[in-house]
């Protein structure tokens, strides 16, 4: 926000506020019958330089915008830059569908909150410099207004934006959940099932058991018994 001159001579009290280079934060300075307003233009996305906006109010009440005569037609079209600027963003809010769409939201609404908020101040502090002047309270209650939506709609972007948060950590618990009565319930049929594939493997080698010639019924017998084993190897598993 470099300093640049304009076509106007300013008192010596406000002129010796203000530094050389830079304009410096949104502010009211009187002297001299004079009211410098020194404003910032909405900050463009991802950029930290500010662009000064000067409202002068010489002393028989005739407002300046950075030299140029129209003071208060000029205001109102920052401040109109800034409403649209707000409603663009609502409207981002509005349609963004998903967190990265909201952090972006967030990244450009941030800044222009705390511009706005300044700027508002800046006129509340030109409007008890100079309590007469009713262009100056309508102004501050403009400025006011859309510093005030501004900060709603900050507040609803960070409450979607731990809405989807706190969403996404549960569907990962409903997953995870999922996922361990899965393992669970296989874990179970594989308790079931060992004891009788160990059985079946042993009995089905090519070796000497003493079971070879036993009746049919010895089958139902093992199976029985791999069976029972196999429920007691699951209650042991579930407990």
């Amino acid at each position: 926000m470099k300093r640049k001159s304009y076509n106007w001579t300013l008192p010596p009290e406000i002129e010796s506020r203000l530094g050389e280079t830079t304009y410096g934060r949104q502010r009211a300075i009187s002297g001299g019958g004079h009211l410098l307003v020194i404003l910032h233009a909405p900050p463009a996305p991802g950029s930290t330089e500010r662009e000064a906006v000067l409202l002068l109010r010489k002393p028989e009440g005739q407002l300046l915008v950075n030299g140029f005569e129209g003071g208060e037609m000029r205001t109102r079209r920052l401040l109109a830059d800034y409403r649209e600027r707000l409603d663009a963003l609502d409207e981002r809010t509005e349609a963004a569908q998903g967190a990265d769409e909201i952090f972006g939201v967030l990244g450009e609404l941030g800044p222009l909150q705390r511009s706005m908020a300044h700027l508002a101040d800046a006129l509340q502090s030109a409007r008890d410099l100079v309590k007469e002047d009713r262009v100056l309270i309508s102004l501050r209650d403009e400025a006011y207004e859309i510093s005030r939506g501004f900060d709603l709609l900050l507040s609803e972007a960070r409450m979607r934006m731990d809405y989807r948060i706190a969403r996404n950590s549960e569907l990962n618990q409903e997953q995870a959940a999922r996922q361990a009565t899965a393992q669970h319930k296989l874990n179970i049929l594989a308790a079931f099932a060992l004891p009788l594939t160990a059985m079946a493997t042993l009995l089905g080698m090519n070796v000497q058991h003493g079971l070879e010639g036993r009746p049919p019924g010895m089958f139902w017998i093992v199976l029985a018994a791999g069976t029972a084993v196999g429920f007691a190897v699951r209650g042991w598993v579930t407990r």
